[in-house]
């Protein structure tokens, strides 16, 4: 697979993230990019079936190159606490390269209130990364919370190495 040629949008980063919810859509009812080697593992195109059903995403925006950070909330009860994640599953990508992203947090370990985050051995209260490294990309769970992007403005996509999340 190479950028711009399935959808020929004119923009690779539309173009990809479109090849990964094609691929996402098909699994739920070495010298390759991650996103490539991760759309593969998800199919189980290495090695039987994976049992993956997501290939998270770090978009990067335009101007400067930053990772892109999103923030939503889910209603709990009369409480909103709004939430940041660097880390996304694709959910849709329509023709004018807008799209629905889920943001994807990392496995709590212990069973706490929602305002205590853990993320690896550290336990934070409200934790919200600062940059991509600060999260863990193992044992990935989809959050329930979406958005919407304009993907025009991102200039590049890194894969994560595909997950199980829901």
């Amino acid at each position: 697979m190479s950028c711009g040629k399935k959808f020929d949008s004119g923009s690779c980063v539309i173009d990809i993230l479109k090849d990964i919810v094609d691929a996402q859509n098909d699994v739920m009812h070495d010298c390759t990019t991650s996103c490539e080697r991760s759309i593969a593992d998800l199919l189980g195109d290495t090695g039987g079936g994976s049992g993956f059903d997501t290939v998270p995403v770090i978009l990067y925006c335009k101007d400067g190159c930053t990772p892109f950070k999103g923030y939503g909330s889910k209603r709990s009860g009369d409480d909103c606490k709004v939430k940041g994640s660097f880390f996304f599953r694709v959910k849709s990508v329509d023709d004018d390269g807008c799209a629905i992203l889920e943001l994807l947090f990392a496995e709590r370990r212990h069973d706490d209130d929602d305002e205590d985050e853990v993320e690896g051995s550290h336990r934070r209260k409200g934790f919200d990364p600062k940059s991509p490294a600060d999260q863990s990309c193992k044992n990935l769970r989809a959050s329930g919370i979406c958005i919407t992007v304009d993907l025009n403005c991102f200039c590049h996509v890194t894969c994560l190495p595909a997950a199980a999340t829901l």
